[in-house]
């Protein structure tokens, strides 16, 4: 992979954006595009591009009522791996892919929203964190793949090749969990999720959360997507 070749991030929705991922890029001054899945046809052909990140989305692969682009989206990681592409894959997106490399997502239990560290078996590449966890279902790994961190449901990372995926967000910053909260009030009510207190919780480990987020994409960056 030469490292003049463009990255490709597929966004999933508004209140998803790249977030602290974007000012990593950013500041690395890593070339990449932004698709808006939703809205717009994925790329052609995956082996274009050089690296793929996948972001976070209120669908599941393989869920009801999911959109056509969820599986399309399936069938382009899918074919990402085939081409020797990384993929980088945060909470959804690490859903998709553990489907895409043939493993599964089931219910999570107990589903995860709240700030809080991961037991990691590789804290150079997954920090303990803290991350922002936000989901009701839990991928599972493929068989292929090693699992990395552990939350109280289960893996919270895998990686395959060069590509690593996880069942967090580590691009997120307290403003977008708050939004999602915003959107999500009633169901987070109805588990026993306090919107205010995840606020809370996220501006108390701001600081510490986009240090590790950043460790984590340098890490990915230089010992997995481009060995």
């Amino acid at each position: 992979m030469g490292e003049a070749r463009r990255g490709l991030i597929l966004q999933h929705g508004d209140s998803g954006p790249p977030g602290i991922l974007g000012d990593w890029l950013r500041e690395r001054g890593i070339e990449h595009q932004t698709c808006p899945v939703w809205r717009a046809p994925l790329p052609p052909a995956p082996g274009e591009f050089g690296w793929i990140a996948s972001l976070g989305s209120q669908h599941t692969p393989g869920g009801a009522g999911a959109p056509d682009w969820v599986e399309a989206e399936v069938d382009f990681l899918r074919d990402a791996l085939d081409a020797g592409v990384p993929v980088l894959g945060l909470c959804f997106g690490g859903q998709a892919l553990a489907v895409a490399a043939g493993g599964e997502v089931a219910p999570s239990d107990p589903p995860e929203i709240e700030w809080m560290e991961v037991e990691t078996l590789e804290p150079e590449l997954v920090p303990p964190g803290p991350w922002l966890h936000y989901h009701y279902d839990l991928l599972v790994p493929p068989r292929a793949a090693r699992t990395v961190a552990r939350s109280p449901a289960g893996p919270a990372a895998f990686t395959l090749d060069g590509s690593l995926g996880l069942q967090f967000h580590p691009e997120s910053t307290p403003a977008i969990a708050a939004e999602w909260a915003r959107q999500d009030g009633e169901r987070l009510v109805a588990l026993g999720v306090d919107p205010d207190a995840l606020a809370e919780d996220g501006a108390r480990v701001a600081a510490s959360a986009e240090v590790a987020a950043k460790r984590l994409f340098d890490t990915w960056w230089t010992r997995l997507a481009r060995p």
